[in-house]
């Protein structure tokens, strides 16, 4: 068997064409663009385990994403060096892989991460968002109070059971500690959510958004995100915030690369719910 080499991709995309990072038939998705150019410069398997930090919905967009994947050393040797740039030729538009790094085998883009961050940008000026940032900013209705949506922040930081916001799946735990979670007003007036977590689960921190905009706006008390922590199932009183607005922007790793197989390995146990 050929040896092989791992290599991290720091990938960026417009999520607005693609139906979300995972290869699916019939569907544009960020995944499967990528493998088609891969195979198309290497030839078809010639790179394999493609393995993602974060699977980001459809329409999410990513300035940060990180995965990995598996090449032929020998291979490698005779692209680096130029395999950045025949990607870039040959790529999509709407998604660039912005650097090829060699790891360590042991790296697991998904489960050595230590912490995923995600912006969410609103306006709430009366005219709607600026034409040339419709595709990431979403349109609010109402006059949104940067104090109101920083205190609705604050009861959801720490580690709980996010299942009031979570598109629960069979054997996966909803337990996740969010370590940021705040709000600014750029002095262009888009305000920005910043929610950094070790991981989310599905439509978690759109779901966070939409709670928080809603104490932003004034139509519930500050408190009313927080005490959703409470409750053992989805809550049906949360609207799921558009995926435009959301962008990936950076993923964490051990600063020490001998720290990746033992990071993996508490991820994996972590995400593997209690019995009884």
């Amino acid at each position: 068997m050929d040896e092989r080499i791992r290599l991290r991709l720091d990938v960026s995309y417009d999520g607005t064409g693609f139906s979300g990072w995972a290869a699916q038939p019939s569907r544009r998705t960020v995944a499967g663009v990528l493998v088609e150019t891969l195979d198309l410069v290497l030839g078809a398997g010639t790179a394999t385990g493609l393995t993602v930090a974060g699977r980001t919905d459809a329409g999410v967009h990513a300035t940060g994403q990180v995965c990995h994947l598996d090449l032929p050393v020998d291979v490698w040797r005779q692209h680096d060096g130029r395999l950045l740039r025949r990607l870039a030729r040959l790529l999509p538009t709407d998604v660039r892989v912005r650097a090829m790094t060699e790891v360590p085998a042991d790296f697991d883009a998904r489960f050595s991460a230590t912490f995923r961050r995600y912006e969410y940008r609103v306006t709430d000026a009366p005219f709607g968002a600026e034409p040339l940032r419709r595709h990431e900013v979403l349109a609010w209705p109402k006059p949104l109070d940067l104090a109101a949506l920083n205190a609705a922040a604050t009861g959801l930081v720490g580690e709980h059971d996010f299942a009031a916001y979570c598109r629960r799946k069979e054997n996966a735990t909803t337990l996740r500690e969010v370590t940021r979670l705040d709000w600014r007003r750029d002095p262009d007036g888009i305000l920005v959510a910043t929610v950094q977590a070790d991981a989310f689960c599905q439509a978690m921190v759109r779901s966070l958004v939409g709670a928080m905009l809603v104490a932003g706006d004034g139509r519930r008390p500050v408190e009313w995100p927080g005490s959703l922590l409470t409750r053992q199932e989805r809550s049906s009183e949360v609207t799921v915030a558009p995926a435009h607005g959301l962008t990936l922007v950076a993923v964490g790793y051990p600063a020490d690369p001998a720290e990746y197989a033992r990071r993996a390995d508490l991820t994996r146990r972590l995400r593997v719910p209690v019995e009884g």
